[in-house]
């Protein structure tokens, strides 16, 4: 996939919920997760690759996490996640792959759009989408750490205001 450029890189741009990197891809602002996304135009239409890399529940609290719980927590994570098409204003079929690495849980979504505005809408829509899962699946009695704990902190600041 070629790296995105004309169109797809200006609705990019002109979007606040995305920077550009060097490489041509453009990383979320809206998360304090890891999230590119890459674009590459193609006979009119616009493919999409959205790339989400959070901490696994292991990597995110302190102490040990036994397995039986990290295995129930992904899996959760994963049937709701299979859920994004319901976030995005176009007409996609989502077919995200969720990963589990010693670290990091990855979501991967990839959609091809002929607005690249309502493309890159989407592919915002779909970074957040994975937080708010993510959030969802926060297990209590542990104490969290790094993105996650910030993550805590927030919503429980929005709850107090």
């Amino acid at each position: 996939m070629t790296e995105g450029t004309g169109r797809a890189t200006r609705a990019f741009r002109d979007h606040d919920a995305f920077e550009a990197a060097e490489d041509g891809r453009f990383e979320a602002t809206t998360t304090p997760f890891d999230a590119v996304v890459r674009a590459a135009e193609s006979e009119g239409r616009i493919d999409y690759e959205v790339e989400v890399r959070a901490p696994s529940l292991s990597a995110a609290v302190e102490g040990d996490v036994a397995a039986v719980v990290e295995e129930g927590w992904l899996e959760t994570f994963e049937l709701r996640v299979a859920d994004a098409d319901g976030v995005v204003r176009g007409d996609h079929d989502f077919e995200p792959t969720v990963r589990l690495t010693d670290a990091e849980v990855i979501v991967e979504v990839s959609f091809t759009d002929i607005d690249e505005r309502r493309g890159v809408d989407d592919a915002a829509a779909v970074v957040n989408y994975v937080e708010g899962t993510y959030v969802q699946g926060i297990v209590p009695g542990y104490d969290y750490t790094g993105a996650v704990a910030r993550l805590i902190d927030r919503a429980r600041q929005g709850a107090e205001g």
